[in-house]
């Protein structure tokens, strides 16, 4: 499991006094007005960055970052992925998964056949979308209880109801 979790991505610096605008990937997004720490990721290493949170309008977050007063110093931000310590984030309701966790685990049938490795989580409606590499190519299907019955990140697996997956997924080859 990842210590750390990305929760956002800075777009751009936001007016001349050193905010950012940032992209938020949190599921509860009135979360970033009580956190006060975040961490950029440079190499592999996560360093703390101070985060002041000025106000939350239409789905973003805007926010001051490590001190900075300036439009040109927020520019020095820009594009760069946000992280929280898995021990300030917070927890999952209850049946729920870090996407984080998921990602890398491999997806069997109920005979035990290998399906494919899931390496993304599309979330652009209300069903998030599995996207699975395979050795037939890009298997994408929505996350949906009748197709995943099982999911157990802590042994990296996820039990795919095969006939089901037939009928709601889409093969890119």
């Amino acid at each position: 499991m990842q210590e750390y979790l990305m929760i956002g991505t800075v777009l751009k610096p936001q007016g001349i006094h050193g905010e950012c605008k940032i992209r938020p990937y949190a599921a509860q997004i009135g979360l970033f007005s009580s956190w006060d720490t975040l961490y950029l990721e440079s190499h592999g290493a996560y360093s703390p960055v101070s985060l002041e949170t000025t106000r939350i309008h239409d789905g973003f977050v805007y926010a001051r970052l490590a001190g900075c007063k300036s439009a040109d110093d927020a520019e020095a931000f820009r594009g760069r992925d946000l992280y929280i310590d898995r021990k300030n984030a917070a927890q999952p309701e209850s049946g729920a998964v870090y996407i984080a966790d998921l990602i890398g685990c491999k997806a069997v049938d109920e005979e035990g056949n290998p399906v494919g490795v899931l390496t993304d989580v599309l979330q652009y409606g209300s069903v998030d979308t599995w996207v699975f590499r395979t050795p037939a190519g890009t298997l994408m299907a929505p996350a949906l209880l009748s197709v995943f019955p099982e999911v157990d990140p802590a042994a990296g697996t996820i039990l795919v109801r095969a006939e089901k997956l037939r009928e709601v997924s889409v093969l890119d080859r």
